[in-house]
């Protein structure tokens, strides 16, 4: 039978090309048999412009009672991390955020520096396939509805209302070059409105979120730097697929209205050690009730057999 663990939780950060990024720590309260057994540590980010606030916490409550020691950040510029400008999406910055806390993992007391787990989800999904395909030395990864292809996420937006975003895009590239304030748009929005994420389910989705996760969407903006528009359908990280040589737990929504099924899939095909598991699901439902407890349950099992605490 599969233990239970009690747990603590406790507040941090750690320092990204010299801006704090915040943390949160989760660590089980062992038996005294196990008190110096070195644990694995999981190591989480959210996706397109989400704090770790929106239910990421649900997820690391349940691999603390399962045993492991969890690391939940938010990178630079969003969510309770610090920098300036706020809200600015930047896929370098971002990796260079997620290699930064994985090394900050490997050192916290009691945890076990070769046995790290990189868990994302959708953009954060493809940050890890591409860090484990970059030769980041991880025990396994966990991509949860990854971004996994930049021209299929343009295709399920919509060119046409991809266009639509450009001008507001090239005006906040030329303003981030000469040290001006961000041009925002929605990270977020409604079919129409000016904003990244448009699908039907999109808006509904956050708000579910939020409000799953004790929020009421007031605590975080819901805006992104347009520059981002610009580079996304140029990320890619399934390209590299080939190259993830740790196991791999791959979760596809079939329905999934943001990052398709159909390019993970084929991205999953191409990794020597991955599992894969799919839903009829849509994007946004994999994070919340009632689907969230098998979706956990699924990557608690892939933990078990990979990486046991």
């Amino acid at each position: 039978m599969t233990a239970t663990y009690e747990f603590t939780r406790a507040e941090t950060g750690f320092s990204s090309h010299g801006t704090r990024c915040a943390a949160t720590v989760f660590r089980p309260t062992l038996d005294i048999g196990n008190l110096d057994a070195p644990r694995p540590v999981v190591v989480m980010a959210h996706g397109f412009g989400a704090p770790r606030a929106h239910r990421l916490y649900a997820y690391a409550e349940s691999f603390a009672r399962a045993g492991y020691l969890v690391v939940v950040f938010d990178y630079r510029y969003w969510g309770d991390s610090d920098g300036l400008p706020r809200h600015v999406l930047d896929i370098t910055d971002q990796l260079d955020d997620w290699r930064t806390a994985i090394a900050f993992a490997r050192t916290l007391p009691g945890a076990d520096p070769n046995r790290i787990v990189a868990w994302g989800t959708s953009f954060s999904g493809g940050h890890i396939i591409t860090l484990a395909a970059s030769g980041e030395k991880l025990a396994a990864i966990i991509a949860q509805v990854p971004h996994v292809s930049g021209p299929a996420a343009v295709r399920a937006r919509g060119v046409l209302s991809g266009l639509r975003l450009l001008p507001a895009a090239i005006e906040d590239t030329v303003r981030g070059a000469l040290g001006r304030e961000p041009r925002y748009i929605g990270g977020i929005g409604h079919p129409g409105d000016l904003a990244v994420l448009t699908s039907p389910d999109a808006m509904p989705g956050l708000i579910r979120l939020e409000q799953q996760a004790g929020l009421d969407g007031s605590e975080y903006p819901r805006t992104v730097a347009a520059r981002i528009v610009a580079r996304i359908g140029l990320y890619s990280p399934g390209r590299k697929a080939a190259a993830v040589s740790c196991p791999a737990l791959i979760q596809i929504a079939r329905a999934d209205l943001v990052t398709p099924a159909e390019p993970a899939r084929r991205a999953a095909t191409k990794m020597p050690h991955a599992t894969v598991r799919e839903y009829d699901l849509g994007h946004f439902d994999l994070y919340l009730e009632p689907a969230f407890p098998t979706v956990v349950a699924d990557q608690l099992g892939f933990l078990n057999t990979a990486v046991p605490a």
